[in-house]
């Protein structure tokens, strides 16, 4: 029945595509799937979006796409879900993101071959996770989506991939509002980071910059995590206390954005920065470290941000007055991560792994 299913595709037929993911939390990953999953072509796909988690943990807007919650908190505890949810609906494509629930889409690309199987890793890995097994599953799925140049080499060289399966799509923009502000940006006095507060994400070492920075300044961050006892104490011992606004999630992130002079990232490595993207669609330039990841293919050098090779560069950065045009910083962006074109590129890819499907039979 299953091979049945796989042939009798035609172009006359809305492909039947489901996005998995593990919950709806914010997240950079949650954030892309809630929004891809509800703007893919209504004539051409027949979308619907499944997730891990419970309902009341969903932070993205999803009224446009039928959401399907399994109600688990682990991915684990998800699989005989999972199984019957693919043995009963049989959708053409499936597309996963985040670690676990990679693993899993390439062992039930190995139960279910008439369904194609996408998996999206989020982070730049430093090492082979899972061993020989997860390399077979992960051998096992049609294409993998990579956000970045880097996280395409990476996950090559971990898993062993070859090349004709990756596919490098960046995140859309999916904040484009109009900037309601003065264009330009003549002062660099008032800083903010968003972002999940971990080790990997280099607060700390934002914060040690900072400490010696002998101009007068203010800096937001929002964002919450593990390491927000330690920064915290960390800013205590620097007396950088007065100069630190913190904020633990706002649903208006924007309005922060297009308050302040720059973006500080100070990141280790990256998958893709949803916050350095957001920030520049809001005209605010982004000065980041020169890490692994997809940083790099968001901020162009003295065009919309800074990209520094050491500690050393990014204070002069910050100590520095700069002149900047919100809107130049904003169109450097727009002209490469517009929702169209990420959008459109989603589409392709869906449409060429499921029509080599069709050919191969």
């Amino acid at each position: 029945m299953q091979e049945s299913h796989r042939t009798n595709f035609t172009e006359n037929k809305r492909i039947k595509v489901v996005f998995m993911i593990p919950s709806l939390v914010a997240g950079g990953a949650e954030k892309v799937f809630a929004y891809v999953s509800q703007n893919l072509s209504s004539d051409k796909f027949s979308t619907t979006l499944l997730v891990m988690g419970k309902s009341e943990q969903t932070t993205y807007s999803v009224d446009n796409v039928p959401v399907i919650y399994l109600g688990k908190s682990r991915v684990l505890h998800a699989i005989p879900s999972l199984f019957h949810f693919l043995s009963r609906n049989k959708p053409d494509i499936v597309l996963s993101s985040v670690g676990h629930l990679n693993m899993v889409s390439g062992f039930f690309a190995l139960l279910f071959p008439s369904i194609r199987f996408v998996i999206r890793p989020t982070n730049i890995e430093s090492k082979e996770v899972g061993g020989w097994l997860v390399k077979k599953c992960f051998s096992q799925v049609d294409a993998v989506i990579c956000q970045s140049q880097d996280m395409a080499d990476n996950f090559k060289k971990l898993y062993n991939t070859s090349t004709d399966k990756i596919c490098i799509i960046g995140n859309p923009i999916t904040n484009p509002d109009e900037i309601n502000v003065v264009d330009s940006i003549e002062k660099n006095h008032n800083f903010i980071t968003v972002g999940r507060l971990s080790k990997i994400k280099g607060h700390a070492r934002i914060l040690r910059i900072l400490a010696r920075l002998n101009k007068k300044f203010h800096y937001t961050i929002i964002g919450d995590g593990p390491e927000r006892d330690n920064l915290r104490a960390q800013a205590n011992e620097l007396n950088l206390d007065s100069k630190i606004t913190y904020i633990s999630y706002t649903d208006e992130v924007n309005k922060y954005l297009v308050q302040n002079d720059l973006f500080l990232q100070g990141s280790f490595s990256e998958g893709f920065p949803n916050a350095v993207l957001e920030s520049c669609t809001m005209g605010t330039p982004a000065l980041a470290f020169d890490v692994p990841g997809g940083t790099k293919e968001i901020i162009e050098h003295d065009k919309n941000g800074y990209l520094v090779k050491n500690e050393t560069e990014y204070l002069r950065i910050l100590a520095a007055d700069h002149n900047w045009k919100r809107s130049d910083v904003r169109n450097s962006v727009l002209s490469n991560f517009s929702s169209e074109i990420v959008i459109d590129k989603y589409e392709k890819l869906i449409l060429s792994v499921v029509s080599s499907t069709t050919n191969e039979n």
